[in-house]
């Protein structure tokens, strides 16, 4: 795992993660990473069709709406109009949420 020198926060990124996956598991990484992306394709394509996904003891994945807003250009100050749009939010579960 690569570690920030700065904030000394821990930061996994796919390939690492479909490691420990597989040595979890005792699966090859080939595996591993179809199951991962078998994973997140799923959640993907419920969240766009409106739903929920809801893992007891890890979280719910939903979709939440953004509404339209003003907002600003950093290099020029400028007040630009910011659209309304869907986006994707994980609420941790009791169990997660007791471990951290």
């Amino acid at each position: 795992m690569l570690q920030l020198k700065k904030s000394k926060k821990l930061i996994m990124n796919k390939a690492e993660l479909i490691s420990k996956l597989a040595d979890d598991a005792g699966i090859t990484k080939t595996q591993a990473n179809t199951a991962l992306d078998s994973f997140v394709e799923a959640v993907t394509k419920t969240l766009k069709g409106g739903g929920k996904v809801t893992l007891v003891g890890f979280g719910t994945f939903s979709v939440s709406k953004r509404a339209a807003r003003n907002g600003r250009n950093p290099q020029t100050g400028a007040v630009i109009k910011i659209k309304a749009k869907k986006v994707a939010k994980f609420k941790a579960g009791k169990e997660l949420s007791a471990k951290m």
